[in-house]
């Protein structure tokens, strides 16, 4: 037999060997791929506190004891589920109502110039993926926020004197994002 005729005989047997170890390597690639993107992010939306009358008004006493509530609800720096960013619009009133828990954290919040929900959803999720994250904003854009984090739709309008409640949207890498509401 002829040296051509036993190599064109040998392909055959190790052509499906190499394919298979292909098509494994392929495989654990995905996985390691899907592993590392698998956390969720979960962003915390909740209106600032109550607040006093005028253009860029402080917080008032109910105001400021719902802001240390918030603090102790998401303030445990050594807490594994600890909020790692705040983030808060211009205003006065946001920026007090998270300042309490910033200052437990020991972090700075982060003032937020656009107004655009769509921007805001995509800036909190761009900088904080597979972490926690904190938006203190105002009752008119809450539900669109909530809106273009998750794809929840027909969220209900915050009334004027709704100052406890609190969106945790949890968006996983692959699947559906969750919203939960609850009063604080």
């Amino acid at each position: 037999m002829s040296d051509d005729y036993v190599r064109l005989r040998r392909r055959p047997l190790f052509t499906p060997l190499w394919l298979s170890a292909l098509a494994a390597l392929v495989v654990i690639a995905f996985a390691t791929w899907l592993w590392s993107t698998a956390d969720a992010t979960t962003i915390i939306v909740v209106r600032h506190a109550e607040k006093m009358a005028g253009t860029d008004p402080a917080l008032t006493t109910a105001g400021k004891e719902r802001a240390q509530r918030l603090a102790a609800l998401f303030g445990d720096a050594a807490h594994p589920g600890r909020v790692d960013a705040v983030y808060v619009s211009g205003w006065r009133r946001t920026q007090e109502t998270a300042a309490p828990l910033a200052a437990r954290l020991g972090i700075t919040p982060i003032v937020l110039k656009d107004d655009d929900p769509r921007a805001i959803a995509r800036r909190l999720l761009r900088e904080n993926r597979g972490h926690r994250a904190l938006i203190v904003w105002h009752a008119d854009a809450i539900p669109d926020i909530v809106e273009r984090l998750s794809g929840e739709r027909d969220l209900p309008r915050l009334g004027d004197d709704e100052y406890g409640t609190i969106y945790i949207v949890t968006v996983p890498a692959i699947g559906r994002a969750t919203v939960l509401r609850a009063e604080y």
